[in-house]
């Protein structure tokens, strides 16, 4: 399987999450060092999060209820905050999404 080039999107957001769990950080006038113990990671990794570098999700969040902003964090993904997901909240969605055949095609 081909390695593909993380967009620049996405990049972008990893740093700027990462920049903002740093504040968080310092705003509890905590060090990495009792951040990664608390989160149960070592503190490479609280460092590679907080410089953008990246790490697992499981890692993200991990920090973030470290710091106590892992609820803010999940409720920035959810899909019933915003007018799309408000409007279609009634629907009933599909339990799964199954691109259209082509002629021909299985």
């Amino acid at each position: 399987m081909p390695i593909s080039k993380t967009p620049l999107a996405v990049s972008h957001a990893i740093r700027r999450i990462g920049a903002d769990l740093a504040t968080w950080r310092r705003l509890r006038l905590l060090t990495a060092a009792q951040v990664a113990d608390r989160a149960g990671v070592s503190r490479h990794t609280v460092m590679r999060i907080e410089s953008g570098e990246g790490a697992s999700l499981e890692s993200v969040l991990r920090v973030s209820r470290a710091l106590g902003v892992l609820d803010q964090l999940a409720s920035a993904v959810d899909p019933y905050a915003t007018d799309v997901g408000r409007l279609r909240a009634e629907e009933a969605l599909p339990r799964r999404i199954r691109q259209p055949r082509r002629d021909g095609m299985p």
